[in-house]
Formats: structure tokens, sequence, C-alpha cells
């Protein structure tokens, strides 16, 4: 069913935005160096923006009868975006960040879809939304790695 699909999706873009703040967190406050100040800024701002986004997914699964998950069906995903051994490394992360970016993009693309489906247009305008916040992030450290990789 559409609806099924729907809430599987507000429940893994839930789990995805958690996930993405305690990375996010992590990052900022472990990466050391001038070149890293950045970077932090940006991850630090960007995490009260990722868990507004987990509220309001989780206020929508409320809204659709459904519970936002907890932490014991928790599964981390998001392998490339853990803390680098070197703490200078600041590549990594920015390349971390564009992993799971791309990765909520598919995500948010995938609900608007399933929500038009299902003719739930208030998950297809949320979904919609937050899908347009992931690609401004995304171009935002697009943008990095050029510095970066110069």
């Amino acid at each position: 069913m559409a609806e099924d699909e729907v809430i599987r999706l507000l429940k893994k873009a839930y789990q995805d935005e958690i996930e993405t703040v305690m990375n996010y967190m992590t990052n900022s406050i472990v990466l050391d160096g001038v070149r890293a100040e950045e970077i932090k800024e940006s991850l630090q701002a960007d995490i009260q923006e990722e868990l507004g986004h987990a509220e309001e997914l989780g206020n929508r699964l409320k809204q659709l009868d459904e519970s936002p998950p907890g932490s014991g069906v928790f599964e981390a995903t998001q392998d490339t975006l853990q803390p680098p051994e070197d703490t200078t490394d600041v590549v990594s992360v920015i390349e971390g960040v564009l992993d799971a970016e791309n990765d909520a993009i598919d995500t948010y693309r995938d609900l608007v879809h399933a929500a038009g489906d299902a003719d739930d247009p208030v998950t297809e305008d949320l979904a919609t939304t937050i899908l347009a916040d992931e690609e401004a992030h995304r171009t935002e450290f697009r943008g990095y790695r050029k510095e970066y990789k110069q």
C-alpha cells in the first residue's frame, strides 16, 4: 500500500536526520585546525536545521497515528560521516556530509513520490520543503569540496 510506503519513508527520514545530528555534532567538536573552522561552523549551524527536520517528521508521523522510532530500533548507516582518525582530515568530513545529503535527497524524492501516490499532500509538501533544504546544504558542501580539492 502507498500509505505503508509513506510511513516507512517518514521513519527512515526521521532516523537519518537524528543520525545526521549526532554525526554533525561529533565532527564539529573533533575537527582541528584553522582550515576546519568554517566547516565546523557550518556543521554547528546545520545541527538545528536537521533537528528541526526530525521534529517535523516525527510530528507528521504522529498526525498519521504512528510514532517516530526510538533508539531501540536505531540502525546507523552513515559510515562515511564517522569522525576521522586524523582530526585535521576535513576533506573526509566534507565527503561524508555529501554522502549523507545525497542519501537524504534520494529519501525525500522517494517520499514526495510515495506521498503523491498515497494522495497525501501534507506529507508531499513537507518532503518537498525538506528536500529543498537538503539540496541547498549539498550545494554548500560541494563548494567546500571544490575549495579543498584545489
